[in-house]
């Protein structure tokens, strides 16, 4: 759940590489309540943590005090062991790339342009520059063919995929993420939330992220920082969140009794991994004799439900990446797992490849 203040206090300078929120408040003059109210919590180096929560619950105005868009009105933002408020504006914003909704793309400038911004402005070398800029291209998986192309030549897919290429060109170690999919169809919003995974399985940067799309947060997120009215309500994993619910302003948003999202944050390699848990089955001769369907242990149990239902099989094969037999999964496996509420969460880096 939610880190006690103390807890976080106490660890505080040995937490190097981390990014910890100290009861941090923000009033703006106009308002007569606080937009952000006395949040603390801790995100650990590498992780990529989704502010989730309704309009208004100050997800985006904690996200904008981490590069200063925004000045606290009280408490501290710490990056490693230093605090925010020492530096200056410029060093900070050098060590953290900013994504947003509307991509905020030059018009009057070429992709290669676009993404090479940050690097000029800190002179970098022109062969340095021309290299990064091809990584990066490469790494968001757009081809070199577009480099000399303008914004109104992409589609918004593409331009947002150059909006992160930029945010990423001086290779800072934080990335701020407001809603950066949002204005998306539903087909390039996949697309890009599966490429944001494999990026940040590769890089392993802290991510920040904002978003009231649950199913979104659910696949992102390594941890969910849970917002209502400026107040952190909740902070956990996904399984956790769903399975357990600090309150039931969290069970209503999250929808704990939702089944098809339990299922589908737990993969069936996860449940290989666990001794004593599902796949204990040998298949026998006669089942060897039967069209069994097969699906691979990196897929979710969600899509082994699907299948079950589909195939009216009884049990499905399971396969590794290798084509290894695993044993078999069946209906009953599944029954299992929700009544024992004991699910595991996927790791979702074992299950990227490049």
């Amino acid at each position: 759940m939610t880190y006690a203040y103390s807890k976080i206090k106490e660890s505080r300078v040995t937490q190097s590489g981390e990014i910890l929120f100290e009861d941090v408040s923000k009033t703006f003059e106009s308002e007569a309540v606080s937009a952000v109210d006395g949040v603390s919590l801790q995100v650990a180096a590498g992780d990529l943590v989704v502010f989730l929560g309704p309009s208004g619950s100050g997800k985006t105005t904690l996200l904008k005090m981490v590069n200063r868009l925004y000045e606290p009105t009280s408490g501290k933002i710490w990056i490693g062991d230093e605090d925010i408020q020492s530096l200056s504006i410029n060093d900070l914003r050098r060590q953290i790339g900013y994504v947003i909704q509307q991509v905020g793309l030059f018009p009057h400038m070429t992709v290669k342009k676009n993404i090479s911004v940050v690097p000029r402005l800190l002179d970098w070398e022109k062969d340095q520059i021309q290299s990064r800029v091809a990584m990066l291209l490469d790494l968001t998986g757009l081809p070199d063919t577009y480099l000399e192309r303008y914004p109104n030549q992409l589609s918004g897919g593409e331009q947002q995929r150059v909006g992160l290429a930029r945010a990423l060109a001086a290779d800072p170690d934080i990335l701020l993420m407001d809603e950066p999919f949002a204005a998306l169809d539903a087909i390039n919003r996949e697309r890009l939330q599966k490429e944001l995974l494999r990026l940040h399985c590769k890089l392993d940067k802290i991510i920040l992220f904002v978003t009231h799309d649950v199913e979104e947060a659910l696949l992102l997120a390594d941890k969910i920082a849970v917002l209502r009215d400026g107040k952190l309500i909740q902070y956990d994993t996904p399984i956790d969140l769903v399975t357990k619910p600090k309150n039931a302003f969290v069970e209503e948003l999250v929808g704990t009794n939702n089944i098809l999202r339990r299922l589908s944050l737990v993969s069936i390699e996860s449940i290989i991994k666990a001794k004593g848990r599902l796949l204990d089955k040998p298949i026998t001769m006669d089942q060897a004799m039967v069209e069994i369907p097969t699906i691979h242990s990196d897929a979710d149990l969600r899509s082994a439900l699907s299948l079950l239902l589909s195939s009216g099989s009884d049990y499905l094969r399971v396969e590794d990446s290798f084509g290894t037999d695993q044993g078999l999964i069946s209906m009953e496996d599944l029954r299992e797992m929700l009544s024992s509420n004991q699910l595991i969460e996927k790791k979702k880096c074992d299950e990227i490849s490049d």
